[in-house]
């Protein structure tokens, strides 16, 4: 199959905006939150309504009017994904203006290309001191180019002295105070109504800037027909999934588009959201109780490696190792069901096992993710098949999903009962997939992107002849429209010898690995693939008490020792399993650090920056390469 339609569910009026996701919710009244708020001193979950919400949104929207800020404006938020974020990107919207996201972790470079091209009026960050990279970027700019600086403060997972209730809700003291100036401003109620009420679905609600895999970062226009609309389209399409009074917990960053288009899905539907840190996850989930999550493959795999440790700390590494091996079973076969396939012959022992099993160990594990999520969306990266198994067969289904920034983040997701565990699911309603010839997915529909800010020349070439996006991915359809990314474009390896070989599948396997933190295949114009790969200094030292491998307690002892490079071995085996001998993994080095953000060979998603690691390390590439005598 060359391509996949999905007819579209939903449709709203062309003035439409998403703001009015939020009016909706107010006006169907019911007393479910909106919002769960964190209040670090009483250690309580505080509950906010959604007019109780339009009260605060519109305080803060009041104020950033009064600071100056006219529509059309761009408001720049950087800070960690929190309660302040949702709160400023709906000001900034009330306000008649467009928001831009900015990670947290952004180097001062970056924080400057990004004001500078958005053309930020104002800007909001945790604390606008001389040791805050916005501060010192903003300081670094023209003063006709510098955007006006204003303090949010947000509770950290430690709590945080500056937070203070306001009307009743825990909010940042920086950001309650421009919001208490807002309330006692000058400007009316009907001034904010209007510029909230003058976009429609065509106008732009936030520019979303790309990664940056690959040179400057590019601004994707979002608009806030792409945000309405796959909101509305998304929840019918997975309505098993979110529920009714359904209940979810983000830790990803708000300032990527993938945990906003679910933040505003979840609006519509009247779901509660709660926000935390990814590192206070395993605190807040019990409390939260989520019925859906949204995670990345990297939380299945530290929850997989982090319940086995468990087990092996109290000498039941045996039993869970048994009882992994039942499930991922048990998932397979319900797969190949799915699938349409005649299904396997369950023996009565393997059958008494997952009976037992799901009494002892399975509940523990759904237990750490608060004991009542049904299912899970997984996206930004490729999750091992044997993991969605192992969650599917123990009541924590998970649904792969795919999607980009330019696509408003979902393009593709399954769903319960429409589930194929390896593809990345069919479009969603209102969404076309197309595959080029050269195998490339493209993209056509309701979450599409407008195109690049201020960027004409880019967004002419990201889109062909019939208008379809062209997403720099390669994949395949099957006879039934399932998606199945099969690697990154500009990631194909061609040896020496002229063999294509797509690293993604064979990084996915050994990155399986539990000490394994990041693997890169190398090997273009070489004779043959190598990888470079990095550990979980974690898990290395988990591993090792439990393995008994002597010699590591420091990081630098396991990059020689043995039985780690065994370790790694036996999964680059299992790659090597799965292709040919031309394309297999001949030679890998262990780097002596793992992948970070701060040297720039980890983008803010957590994706691999190969040409940075390329770079970076090409003396220990060509000594790979290098011919001994």
């Amino acid at each position: 199959m060359r391509e996949r339609c999905m007819p579209q569910l939903e449709t709203l009026p062309s003035s439409y905006n998403t703001p009015q996701l939020l009016l909706d919710r107010v006006a169907r009244n019911k007393p479910l939150p909106v919002y769960s708020v964190y209040d670090p001193d009483s250690e309580t979950w505080v509950s906010v309504t959604a007019a109780h919400y339009k009260r605060l949104v519109t305080d803060l929207a009041k104020a950033l009017i009064a600071n100056g800020f006219e529509e059309g404006s761009v408001l720049a938020i950087m800070a960690p994904t929190s309660f302040e974020w949702a709160l400023a990107e709906q000001a900034a919207w009330f306000a008649g203006g467009i928001s831009v996201s900015i990670y947290e972790t952004s180097s001062i470079s970056q924080i400057e290309w990004i004001l500078t091209d958005s053309g930020a009026s104002h800007i909001l960050t945790q604390t606008p001191d001389a040791s805050d990279p916005a501060a010192q970027a903003v300081a670094n700019l023209p003063a006709d180019k510098a955007p006006r600086h204003l303090r949010m403060d947000v509770a950290n997972e430690a709590g945080h002295p500056a937070t203070v209730l306001y009307d009743g809700v825990p909010i940042g003291a920086g950001l309650a105070d421009l919001m208490a100036s807002g309330r006692d401003s000058a400007v009316p109620d009907d001034e904010v109504d209007r510029r909230r009420s003058r976009p429609g679905l065509n106008d732009p609600a936030t520019l979303v800037y790309t990664s940056g895999t690959v040179g400057r970062p590019k601004g994707c226009i979002i608009t806030h027909g792409n945000i309405s609309l796959v909101a509305v389209n998304l929840v019918e399409h997975l309505s098993e999934v979110v529920g009714n009074n359904g209940r979810t917990a983000l830790f990803l960053p708000l300032a990527h588009i993938l945990a906003r288009a679910v933040q505003h899905a979840c609006m519509y539907r009247d779901i509660t959201v709660s926000h935390c840190s990814p590192r206070t996850v395993t605190r807040d989930l019990p409390k939260i109780k989520p019925t859906f999550l949204l995670a990345v493959p990297r939380i299945y795999e530290k929850l997989m490696a982090g319940a086995l440790a468990k087990a092996e700390s109290d000498g039941k590494g045996f039993i869970f190792r048994r009882a992994r091996y039942v499930a991922t079973r048990r998932g397979r076969a319900q797969d190949l069901v799915r699938r349409g396939k005649p299904k396997p012959r369950v023996s009565p022992l393997h059958a008494a096992e997952y009976r037992l099993y799901n009494k002892l160990v399975y509940p523990k594990i759904r237990e750490i993710m608060g004991g009542e999520v049904r299912y899970s969306i997984s996206g930004a990266s490729p999750l091992f098949p044997d993991l969605a198994h192992f969650f599917n067969a123990i009541g924590l289904g998970v649904l792969e999903g795919y999607g980009l920034t330019e696509t408003t983040a979902p393009l593709t997701v399954n769903m319960p009962g429409k589930q194929r565990v390896g593809s990345v699911g069919l479009p969603i309603p209102g969404t076309c997939v197309r595959i080029a010839d050269d195998g490339e997915i493209l993209a056509k529909g309701i979450g599409v992107f407008a195109g690049y800010w201020n960027n004409p020349e880019a967004t002419e070439k990201a889109f062909d002849e019939d208008g379809f996006f062209a997403t720099g991915d390669l994949g395949e359809l099957d006879e039934d429209g399932f998606l199945t990314v099969t690697g990154r474009k500009k990631d194909i390896i061609v040896t020496a010898g002229g063999k294509n070989v797509v690293p993604g599948p064979l990084e996915e396997i050994v990155r399986e690995g539990r000490i394994v933190s990041q693997v890169v295949l190398v090997g273009d114009d070489k004779p043959f693939v190598s990888a470079l790969v990095t550990l979980d200094e974690e898990e290395l030292q988990i591993w090792a008490k439990a393995e008994k491998v002597s010699g590591v307690a420091r990081f630098s002892d396991a990059l020689n020792n043995s039985r780690v490079h065994e370790e790694i071995q036996s999964y680059i085996n299992r790659a090597n399993a799965t292709v040919s001998r031309a394309e297999s993994i001949r030679k890998f080095v262990i780097l002596e650090e793992d992948f970070n953000e701060d040297d720039g060979t980890l983008t803010p998603s957590m994706k691999v920056r190969r040409p940075k690691v390329y770079e970076q390390y090409a003396d220990t590439i060509a000594e790979m390469y290098r011919k001994r005598k």
